[in-house]
């Protein structure tokens, strides 16, 4: 059985690079495959003549690498879930070498998480730390806090990023959880985790399901209301799962929001696809600002 053609390309590379490090001739490479739209491409060409995205400067392009790596079409999730991870090993150890014990349900040092970005009123609207509001979003306090975010995330994160194409989708991402953490720190909550912007995600698709009609629509907004209420009576309920519901609800509000506003397809070629790439670049280097931020903060002394 032939294998799909984005299949073909990954095994062609493979190739190439054992025949490299063999001293072997690679083979003639085949056409190149946008990462946005998915349009065959000439093998030299630097845009996509179907929807004009760049083929090495887009945010779709920066992803595919990673996405690739686990198969899928969605690079922004995909980066989403690297980084999740990289930064839940890095508070991993660093709780570890304070001797704090290995935990599903706990582990992860309060002063690490404070140290790499946990949102905390006094730091934000005292010290004026508002890349908080973004690094929080990449932090947990357990193994089973990451793992059903993760979760989460892999369940309609994906569907999300397919439907309003990959830089609406981080733009969705990032201000979803800096408006849930906006709320939660204003309640003078310390928080971490991704469900703000998870609850966001969840709003978005909560407002495609009131534009359109059906029975498989009305069995989707009904599971998605059936999530909403079900994570904000555990918070209510079960004090000891520290569910963060401020930051829930904003996140939530701000997804439903933004899902009413955007188009519920990928963005035209032209203006609006324009608009989409600037909104996504925006989300990105805010990302990036924040993280560089918190590195320049991590090492100085406790106030």
């Amino acid at each position: 059985m032939a294998l799909p053609y984005e299949w073909q390309l990954r095994v062609d590379k493979m190739k190439n690079a054992l025949r490299r490090l063999f001293g072997g001739a690679p083979e003639a490479p085949r056409p190149k495959m946008c990462p946005a739209c998915g349009t065959l491409v000439g093998i030299s060409a630097t845009r996509c003549h179907a929807c004009g995205t760049s083929m090495t400067y887009s945010l779709a392009a920066a992803g595919r690498g990673v996405s690739g790596f686990f198969g899928g079409n969605a690079p922004v999730t995909s980066v989403i879930l690297v980084v999740n991870i990289l930064m839940f090993a890095v508070t991993l150890v660093s709780s570890l070498q304070r001797g704090e014990p290995l935990s599903l349900t706990d582990g992860i040092n309060g002063e690490v998480l404070y140290r790499l970005g946990a949102s905390f009123a006094p730091a934000i609207f005292l010290g004026h730390q508002y890349f908080r509001l973004v690094t929080a979003n990449f932090l947990h306090g357990s193994v089973l806090h990451i793992f059903f975010n993760m979760w989460v995330l892999l369940s309609i994160g994906p569907m999300l990023e397919e439907l309003y194409g990959s830089a609406r989708y981080l733009f969705l991402y990032t201000v979803t959880g800096i408006a849930g953490y906006v709320l939660s720190s204003w309640q003078g909550h310390f928080s971490v985790g991704a469900s703000a912007s998870l609850l966001g995600l969840i709003g978005a698709l909560l407002a495609v399901t009131t534009k359109r009609g059906g029975d498989y629509i009305r069995a989707m907004r009904n599971r998605l209301i059936f999530w909403v209420v079900l994570i904000f009576a555990q918070g209510l309920v079960i004090s000891q799962l520290q569910v963060d519901n401020w930051a829930h609800f904003g996140g939530l509000a701000a997804g439903f929001v933004i899902g009413k506003l955007l188009a519920d397809r990928q963005p035209l070629p032209g203006p609006e696809l324009k608009r989409a790439y600037a909104l996504g670049w925006f989300a990105a280097a805010i990302i990036v600002v924040s993280f560089g931020l918190m590195i320049l903060q991590a090492g100085k002394p406790l106030e």
